[in-house]
C-alpha cells in the first residue's frame, strides 16, 4: 500500500466583503456625526470698512440678518421677523447677561429697517455694547 506524501498547497482566499462592510459603515457614521459650520448655508455679503477688528473679551451674541430680512440669533433662525419674536429670542439665547455685547451680521443688501429692528431689541433688553460686523477694505479699491 502506498500512501501519497506530497502535499498539496491550497490557495488560501481571504474574504474581504465583511472588513469593506464595517468601513463602509464606519465613514458613513463619521460623516452623520460630523458637526457643520451653520453659518456657511447662509450667504452674506458684509459691508466693507477700513477699521481695524476690536479685541472681544467674552463671546458675543451673534445676529445674522440676511439680504430677505430674516433674522438668526445665535444658530436659530427665527420663524416670524417681529420685534416681539426677535427680543424673546435675544432673551433665550442671553439670559439676563446684559453686559455681553452683540455683534450684528447683516447682509450688504439687507433692508435698513432690519438692523435698526435689532438694534432696538437689543436697546430694549438693556444691551449697550453693539457692534456691526465689517468685512475690511481691500486695499487698492
Amino acid at each position: 500500500m502506498r500512501l501519497d506524501t506530497s502535499q498539496q498547497e491550497d490557495d488560501v482566499e481571504i474574504n474581504l466583503t465583511a472588513l469593506i462592510d464595517v468601513v463602509f459603515t464606519l465613514i458613513i457614521f463619521f460623516v452623520v456625526t460630523t458637526s457643520f459650520n451653520n453659518r456657511s448655508a447662509l450667504k452674506i455679503t458684509l459691508p466693507s470698512s477700513s477699521a481695524s477688528q476690536t479685541e472681544a473679551q467674552k463671546k458675543p451674541l451673534m445676529i445674522l440678518v440676511d439680504r430677505n430680512g430674516n433674522y438668526y440669533v445665535g444658530d436659530v433662525a427665527l420663524v416670524r421677523s417681529d420685534l416681539p419674536n426677535l427680543k424673546e429670542a435675544i432673551r433665550q439665547q442671553a439670559g439676563m447677561d446684559t453686559e455681553r455685547a452683540v455683534l450684528i451680521q447683516a447682509d450688504a443688501k439687507a433692508n435698513h429697517q432690519s438692523v435698526i429692528t435689532v438694534m432696538d431689541a437689543a436697546g430694549q433688553l438693556g444691551f449697550r455694547k453693539l457692534s456691526i460686523a465689517t468685512t475690511p477694505e481691500k486695499q487698492g479699491e
